[in-house]
């Protein structure tokens, strides 16, 4: 599975932007996408994640209410729109994928994703 990451940038406090992530590859095998960050210094933290057919998603509660993740199966896409941006959501977003019979706590982890994009890094400033 190969993962292309793009739409980051530098935005200001309460705006919103929209990151992608197109998959190509052996994606039936991988239903689980998910989005993490890692602001500088830190370590990567799980954002969000969804699965391709059952449209079922997760947040962590840092971005409950301000970001949304889809999917587009046509487009073999997944997208995090960022709304009410936070000087604390500056960070470098990569989206990842994981396979099936991973369990609900590696959902929410690194552990479980197998592929990971490049990254595209998301800037707001105050």
């Amino acid at each position: 599975v190969q993962l292309q990451a793009s739409g980051g940038g530098l935005v200001q406090a309460g705006d919103s932007l929209r990151l992608s992530c197109a998959a190509s590859g052996r994606t039936f095998g991988n239903p689980h996408m998910g989005w993490f960050r890692q602001a500088p210094g830190k370590g990567r933290e799980f954002v969000a994640r969804i699965n391709w057919y059952s449209g079922t998603t997760t947040y962590a509660d840092s971005v409950k209410g301000r970001f949304t993740i889809s999917r587009d199966n046509a487009k073999n896409t997944v997208y995090l729109q960022m709304n009410s941006l936070k000087p604390e959501d500056t960070a470098v977003y990569y989206c990842a994928a994981a396979p099936l019979g991973i369990s609900t706590a590696q959902l929410v982890g690194t552990t479980g994703y197998n592929y990971w994009g490049q990254g595209t890094l998301v800037t707001v400033s105050s």
